[in-house]
């Protein structure tokens, strides 16, 4: 009879641990999941300033004062309104919450005076960022944080 209850106290004590580490394999990737919205935060508002900055550039680089905006993301690789190869990025990045290609925002007179995320999820990171973002602060999706040159 002793060893039936001590095979049961051994078998009780076995599923409290397997919960336990369930519980804390559960917490664990919470925060791995955290961390990596986190990451991708900051990759976010790297790139998408880059974006913001070259597309300036091309504005601001336009020939004969006629400035306008470039008519799509690859201007910004080959600037063809010069005679010598102009870059203002190096390569197209995608957009690091969705892996995919960026949101365009136009510009009235037209062309592309920015770029966004397409992703409708909330962000983590509602307050506190970098001088010129404050529109992003309690921002409700990352498709609001707009990346936009402005004259």
């Amino acid at each position: 009879m002793r060893a039936g209850k001590q095979s049961g106290f051994t078998y009780l004590s076995l599923l409290l641990i397997v919960a336990a580490m369930g519980v804390g394999f559960a917490a664990f990737g919470e925060l791995a999941s955290s961390a990596a919205k986190r990451e991708k935060e900051l990759e976010l508002l790297f790139v998408g300033d880059a974006y913001r900055h070259a597309i300036g550039q091309y504005y601001e680089s336009s020939p004969a004062g006629h400035k306008h905006y470039p008519r799509k993301l690859e201007q910004l690789l080959k600037d063809e309104r010069f005679a010598f190869n102009r870059r203002y990025l190096r390569r197209l990045y995608r957009d690091p919450v969705t892996g995919k290609d960026w949101a365009v925002v136009e510009a009235p007179e037209g062309g592309i005076m920015g770029v966004r995320s397409a992703s409708e999820a909330p962000p983590s990171k509602r307050a506190n960022f970098p001088a010129g973002y404050e529109a992003f602060e309690g921002a409700p999706r990352y498709a609001d944080w707009q990346f936009v040159h402005t004259k």
